[in-house]
């Protein structure tokens, strides 16, 4: 039977240690700060890019411009808003998870290159205030995809910022890269071999390996965007010999991948809290860990999905075909999911209600997937509301919902204290009501023709428009309990033990919050992370629970494991 070895930190407290606001806002190199660091700055972005949203669906509440003072401000409003919600919130939130928990799930002290995590993370709150920066001297206005001739010709100054900006986040993306791949490769603990591992680690491996291979696209292509607009280049004027589309071939090499930059990670969230709360194991462990590996290869072969009206039709076909293909390992992991929760034993708690939210919304975006990537369906839509009902539904339907599940998960190991089920119960179904209602009739609007990034549209849509717009300030509402709920926790909330969930991941093996350096001694990982429904696991867990017991706190507002079982 596995044993654990020493896992808690002399000293430190099975209640949670106070953090000050001043911990997060200085140099360290401890990966649970900087992982905090990295969630609690995305979260900021997310909520200055909802705001954004916000204002973009009262302007359409009518089919005139009529909020903001013209079409030229709403593009502004648009780009910014696309721009934060994609590379300053989603993508980074995901380094920040990665930060705190990969570590801690190896059973290791720290990452491999504690300074270049700092450094990574550093490089973004200025990236972030360089880009919003562009109100001031003119914001970019040439969408999120920033399409030359739009992105050259037609945009002040602040759409150099942007550029800037952006290549400042590749850099921080690529070190993070770095890190995580070295990480997982060389500090698993004696033990855990490649498939013993969690499969949050290996959604951070697959990830990490396409921002390593993507990312430096990306910056190439800003490169010559940056001279264009500043040393008068022609890379992408086709009046001087530029060829306009090599813009779009290099940014969609870089963000079709990029998808799953923002999508892999939160698969990894998933089938942790799936099996964790359906004590269940893993249906299929290895086929999900390599589907992970599979998506990270294929990804890179469909990028031209999103060029099919600009593409000769020779190259339609061979791209729709491997647009049809990624959707098989993906389709292995809801199948594996599903069978991972088929008659288990289904804790309703906030995290599981929004992986099952992820699980539905993410099957409605695959089957919309499938759909654009045929060829006359998607010539029929590209450029209208069914294109941004499908990215949401994938996007926020799928990833923003991981990172809910993922929080509300995890918090008690970063916290040391649960958040109020029932607060986060609102928050789930108001999220769930509200993004079904925004994004559902968006298919219907967009195949009768609804072009999108306008801010005038004919009268006949202004009906489903206000519908829309209802729904996403009902979205926007139920991001307020969730602020609350995690005020209140700080206070108020049941202290959690060290393994309030009953899990047999390493990184429930030590206090919560966990001490500077962990795992006093090296902790032994159990033979099956998600082997529950055992007597080995049993007792694997009441180990850990008989080693914290003297130390769990009396007070009645305690939340033991015990208790969390039933």
């Amino acid at each position: 039977m596995a044993t654990i070895t020493a896992p808690l930190g002399q000293g430190s407290t099975v209640a949670g240690k106070q953090f000050r606001v001043s911990d997060f806002l200085r140099w360290t190199i401890d990966h649970k700060i900087i992982g905090i660091q990295y969630i609690a700055t995305s979260l900021f972005f997310f909520f200055v890019g909802g705001f954004l949203a916000l204002i973009i669906r009262a302007e359409l509440w009518t089919p005139a411009v009529d909020l903001l003072p013209s079409g030229t401000a709403y593009n502004t409003v648009l780009t910014m808003h696309g721009s934060a919600m994609l590379f300053l919130f989603m993508i980074p939130i995901w380094a920040g998870f990665g930060n705190y928990l990969i570590p801690l799930q190896l059973g290791a002290k720290d990452m491999a290159f504690p300074w270049l995590n700092a450094f990574a993370f550093w490089l973004i709150p200025p990236a972030g205030i360089l880009m919003m920066m562009g109100w001031f001297v003119g914001a970019p206005e040439a969408g999120w995809t920033a399409y030359p001739p739009l992105s050259v010709a037609y945009s002040l100054d602040g759409q150099t910022l942007w550029i800037v900006a952006l290549h400042i986040l590749g850099i921080s993306s690529i070190l993070g890269a770095i890190n995580f791949i070295v990480t997982i490769r060389n500090m698993r603990p004696e033990g855990m071999g490649w498939f013993q591992m969690p499969l949050f680690c290996w959604a951070t491996l697959a990830t990490s390996i396409i921002v390593l291979m993507a990312t430096p696209f990306l910056a190439g292509a800003l490169t010559l965007l940056l001279l264009d607009r500043v040393a008068n280049t022609s890379f992408f004027n086709p009046a001087n010999g530029g060829d306009i589309l090599l813009w779009q071939n290099i940014f969609w090499f870089y963000s079709h991948p990029a998808v799953y930059i923002m999508v892999l990670p939160g698969m990894g969230v998933l089938s942790e809290v799936l099996s964790i709360h359906s004590r269940k194991p893993i249906f299929g462990y290895r086929m999900v860990a390599l589907s992970s590996m599979a998506i990270a290869l294929v990804g890179f072969t469909v990028w031209a999905h999103h060029m099919f009206t600009s593409i000769t039709p020779q190259l339609r076909i061979p791209f729709m075909i491997t647009s049809m293909i990624i959707a098989v390992p993906t389709g292995i992991k809801i199948f594996s999911w599903l069978g991972t929760i088929w008659m288990g034993k289904i804790r309703y708690t906030t995290a599981m209600l929004f992986s099952l939210g992820f699980l539905s919304m993410f099957v409605i975006g695959g089957i919309s997937g499938v759909m654009l990537a045929s060829i006359p369906v998607d010539i029929h839509v590209h450029d209208t509301y069914f294109v941004v009902a499908h990215f949401h539904f994938v996007l926020f339907g799928g990833a923003v919902f991981a990172v809910f599940s993922g929080l509300y998960h995890w918090w008690p190991k970063m916290f040391g204290r649960m958040l109020n089920e029932r607060l986060g119960a609102i928050h789930f179904w108001m999220t769930y009501v509200g993004f079904l209602t925004t994004f559902m009739p968006m298919h219907w609007a967009g195949a009768r023709g609804m072009p999108r990034r306008v801010a005038e549209y004919a009268f006949e849509f202004q009906t489903v428009n206000q519908i829309i717009s209802f729904g996403g300030f009902l979205l926007g509402t139920s991001t307020l309990f969730f602020i609350a709920n995690a005020l209140w926790t700080f206070y108020n909330g049941k202290v959690a033990g060290p393994n309030p969930w009953r899990a047999l991941t390493l990184e429930w093996a030590t206090t919560s919050p966990p001490p500077s350096h962990n795992f006093d001694g090296m902790p032994i990982p159990f033979s099956d992370p998600y082997g529950y429904g055992t007597e080995e696991a049993t007792a694997y867990i009441e180990a850990i629970e008989s080693h914290y017991a003297p130390q769990l706190p009396k007070s009645s507002n305690a939340t033991t494991m015990a208790e969390s079982n039933a």
